[in-house]
């Protein structure tokens, strides 16, 4: 086992412990069931002989949060540099938004775990609400 793997293993150890951490402390956090998603895609119609949702369960996707967001003009942004400040337009404090393939499917939090940031979620969207949400 390399050092690489074993840093691996004692990080995941160490979010694993922060999370149980944090479930006795909130309460036990609601795990997504996939036979919520079964459900939604059964509700679609779907035709007969539709592709299995097991292929696409591999896909890698892209998960980013967002802080907030502002416009600028083109010269201020030329104008930016080490020690400038770009006002947002949340308050400080508010839910950050979860954003899978640009699309929002949650709010969150930061939370630190071994000097890392991380995100715990706050407010799920349903899945039928997404699914609404691509149409």
């Amino acid at each position: 086992m390399s050092e690489d793997d074993v840093d691996q293993e004692g990080m995941a150890d160490e979010w694993a412990a922060a999370m149980e951490e944090q479930d006795t402390v909130d309460g036990a956090a609601e795990p997504v069931e996939l036979d919520e998603f079964e459900s939604v895609a059964s509700s679609l119609s779907l035709p007969a002989g539709a592709p299995d949702l097991d292929v696409i369960l591999d896909i890698p996707v892209s998960i980013s949060m967002e802080v907030g967001r502002t416009s600028i003009t083109i010269r201020n942004l030329l104008q930016l540099n080490q020690g400038s400040v770009i006002e947002l337009d949340r308050l400080a404090g508010e839910p950050l938004d979860v954003l899978v393939n640009g699309t929002l499917i949650a709010h969150g939090e930061v939370v630190v775990v071994n000097e890392k940031f991380g995100i715990r979620m706050t407010d799920v969207i349903s899945p039928s609400e997404r699914i609404k949400k691509l149409r």
